[in-house]
């Protein structure tokens, strides 16, 4: 497990760096072929290509299991940082989210191959390229799948503490382009019509949504404008990261930056709004809180107490709950610091979780 990890880490794979991720994919696939699956590739252009892996015993699959093949590091960090491991902690870039998941979600097939064989027959596994940057083209494959089974199993990796994730807040990206009249700020300043003053209020009232109390956040993160300190703006761009907690609170707040938006605040400018949300929110319904109780009982047999939590960052489990599909995230290995230099993955929870994924997975396919 840690040489094969060691391979993955040492591979650049960001989201848009095609060539990596598309050899992070011909590693899995042939290392699951070993083992009887077939692949069906779902070819990308500018992306990383999809992998859907299904046994050769599949039979009406009711287990859907979900690992990112991105990354969010830029090329050449794999070799200004490659794979090490100290303390018992195994570093690199993206060694948990979730290069390491990769590797547990590989041998948790591996272990069930030789333990529980006919549990492959309802497992469907879907490795994507995108995760990290919207999921822009491996969403709809989701969906689709997701159609197709009573449960998702998502590999994000597992929280410091070893926590598994039941729910997640919904996030998307909203972009207002604002479209004013440019003037001379000396000469006639009267007859231009600033963007860039519409956009003070736009970003003024869209701050005042955000509730951190009932999980809502508004971040304006980036904004430009302007040609010239002298001249009235008549182009102004700023970009929204919207946060929710559930469904109710995402359509409200759809409905309240477009109608901000709809009525500029400076006569004569005009804005165009674009996006929306991406994800939805991954709530703890009560399908999610059955599931979560058969993986704790199976956490019980193997001596493993199994923690769960709620974070505010998205993943691909949004897409299976939002349809109804019972879903838990956090299942790879248990890591942290993720997305920065000091990303870990504790090398003792490789095999540890590993078996309860499997053994998880088992309890599920044998489950009527």
């Amino acid at each position: 497990m840690i040489k094969l990890l060691e391979e993955l880490v040492n591979i650049d794979s960001g989201s848009m760096h095609k060539n990596g991720v598309d050899k992070v994919g011909s590693i899995m696939q042939k290392r699951y072929e070993v083992i009887g699956f077939r692949t069906e590739v779902i070819n990308q252009k500018k992306l990383g290509n999809h992998l859907i892996l299904k046994h050769d015993t599949v039979e009406n699959p009711k287990i859907l299991l979900i690992a990112h093949m991105d990354t969010v590091f830029k090329e050449g960090i794999a070799e200004e940082r490659p794979f090490y491991i100290e303390n018992n902690r195994a570093y690199g870039p993206g060694v948990a989210d979730m290069k390491g998941s990769q590797v547990s979600l590989l041998y948790a097939m591996k272990y069930l191959s030789k333990h529980s064989p006919e549990s492959l027959k309802k497992v469907i596994i879907f490795l994507n390229s995108d995760e990290e940057i919207g999921s822009r083209t491996s969403r709809p494959i989701i969906e689709e799948l997701s159609k197709k089974v009573d449960y998702a199993l998502v590999m994000e990796p597992a929280r410091k503490d070893g926590s598994i994730v039941t729910s997640r807040r919904g996030g998307g990206t909203f972009r207002l382009e604002i479209t004013g009249k440019s003037a001379h700020s000396g000469v006639a300043p009267e007859e231009g019509r600033s963007a860039i003053e519409e956009m003070g209020h736009k970003i003024v009232k869209l701050s005042q949504l955000t509730n951190h109390e009932e999980g809502i956040s508004i971040n304006v993160g980036q904004v430009k404008g302007g040609n010239a300190t002298n001249v009235v703006a008549d182009l102004a761009i700023l970009d929204v990261d919207v946060r929710v907690s559930n469904t109710e609170q995402s359509d409200d707040i759809v409905r309240q930056i477009e109608s901000i938006c709809s009525i500029p605040d400076i006569e004569g400018t005009k804005i165009e709004l674009t996006g929306g949300i991406r994800r939805p929110p991954m709530e703890l319904d009560k399908q999610n809180q059955e599931l979560l109780r058969v993986i704790q009982n199976v956490g019980e047999n193997l001596d493993l107490e199994v923690s769960h939590t709620h974070t505010g960052g998205g993943s691909d489990a949004a897409f299976p709950s939002d349809l109804g599909v019972a879903t838990v995230d956090g299942l790879g290995p248990i890591g942290g610091e993720m997305h920065s230099e000091n990303e870990y993955l504790e090398v003792d929870s490789l095999v540890e979780r590993t078996e309860l994924l499997a053994e998880t997975i088992k309890h599920l396919a044998m489950h009527k």
